[in-house]
């Protein structure tokens, strides 16, 4: 069972590894009760840029690391990608966690590029 996002995008978060806030640091912040709201649209683009920017660089090398590991890989266990990183089990969270953040913005950043807006709803 997961956590899904629905609208101009869509997509599913990452099980234990990403929160359904995580579109919040992209410049705009969800409404609830039961789901987010989020809509984004041109005059967010630049936050938008700005946080990819900001996860890239936290990511740093281990980008291209996990480009290359997902890549060859459609499932995964911890142990075998701290092994792949050379990482500890609190580095490998945060690293997922921002892994998967990088590709809802660049999600949200396509929609809106595209779109000149980007909606969706994410569950809680």
């Amino acid at each position: 069972m997961g956590r899904y996002f629905s609208g101009d995008i869509e997509g599913k978060f990452w099980f234990a590894v990403q929160a359904s806030d995580a579109a919040d640091r992209f410049g705009v912040t969800g409404t609830s009760p039961n789901y987010l709201n989020y809509y984004f649209n041109t005059n967010n683009l630049q936050s938008i840029r700005d946080e990819i920017g900001v996860i890239l660089k936290n990511l740093g090398e281990y980008r291209n690391k996990l480009d290359e590991f997902f890549d060859k890989k459609c499932y995964y266990n911890n142990k075998e990608l701290q092994e792949y990183l050379k990482v500890d089990e609190n580095k490998l969270r945060y690293l997922l966690s921002e892994y998967a953040d990088l590709h809802l913005g660049e999600k949200i950043l396509k929609c809106v590029e595209e779109n000149g807006s980007c909606e969706f709803e994410a569950e809680l």
